[in-house]
């Protein structure tokens, strides 16, 4: 997949940070980003706006790959995915980050509907698809849990003999092959990094604050308040919606104006730097 979202972020002067050493931006060779908690997370690929060798920008895209050959292994894995991207994707909530996941092999509908509900784009090589690539070159890589670990060491040391135009073709045959679905992860990816601002909805609001110590005395105040009349009160916050192109939201709220003031320019050096 890499050569592809480096195309991608070519085309669009973003910055693609995989695996590997990158410059003063980071130390090692890990994707390591803080969730909201302080928790660190080794990620596979991040889309950056502004980012370099040397500066981190801000993150478009958290993009994690995963490969299970079994069904029972596919919930714990989608979970351990949501569990590092998510927090990290909270922390950076003003960016509103597309979050995808490129899998291959087998998953439960369960644990795919579990990262789709989740707010993941979702994109699942088969596990005949990948039988199929090797196949192109001549290996034989289908196997389940009785087969031999000599078959195992047999196809492992084929594979690492292949030469370049052997694994360019292989790797050309499986992107081939699922084309659609990759057709339809990178809309995705396009609807949500070329997106606009649709509309920014700002309300102030004003008011007394009521408190009440059971449900049913809140819903007799909402039931006769009247929303005709005209008050008076001092401020609150600032709630301020930002709703995009593509359907994204963030709804964000302020108790001062400078905040309120601050968040917005943060979205517009997102629009226009």
């Amino acid at each position: 997949m890499e050569p592809q979202f480096q195309v991608f972020c070519n085309e669009r002067g973003l910055y693609l940070d995989k695996k590997g050493t990158r410059g003063e931006a980071r130390d090692g060779k890990k994707v390591t980003w803080l969730d909201k908690y302080g928790n660190t997370h080794d990620l596979d690929f991040v889309i950056e706006k502004g980012g370099s060798a040397s500066v981190r920008g801000r993150p478009l895209a958290f993009i994690e790959a995963a490969w299970r050959r079994y069904t029972k292994h596919s919930r714990n894995k989608a979970q351990e995915i949501q569990g590092a991207v998510l927090p990290i994707a909270e922390k950076h909530e003003w960016d509103k980050p597309f979050l995808g996941v490129i899998l291959a092999g087998v998953f439960t509908n369960g644990s795919l509907t579990q990262m789709k509900s989740s707010g993941f784009e979702v994109a699942l090589f088969p596990y005949e698809s990948i039988v199929a690539a090797f196949h192109s070159v001549g290996i034989d890589a289908e196997f389940d849990e009785d087969t031999p670990d000599s078959v195992f060491q047999d196809t492992i040391e084929k594979i690492e003999s292949l030469n370049r135009q052997q694994r360019d073709k292989l790797k050309n045959h499986l992107v081939g092959s699922n084309q659609q679905l990759l057709n339809k992860f990178f809309n995705e990816l396009h609807a949500t990094l070329d997106r606009q601002i649709d509309r920014i909805i700002l309300i102030p609001l004003h008011g007394q604050q009521s408190e009440f110590t059971t449900v049913g005395d809140a819903i007799t105040f909402v039931t006769n308040y009247s929303e005709d009349i005209m008050r008076d009160g001092s401020f609150r916050k600032y709630e301020i919606i930002i709703r995009y192109s593509n359907n994204d939201k963030i709804d964000a709220s302020f108790g001062d104006k400078e905040k309120a003031i601050s968040f917005l320019r943060y979205i517009e050096e997102g629009v226009d730097g």
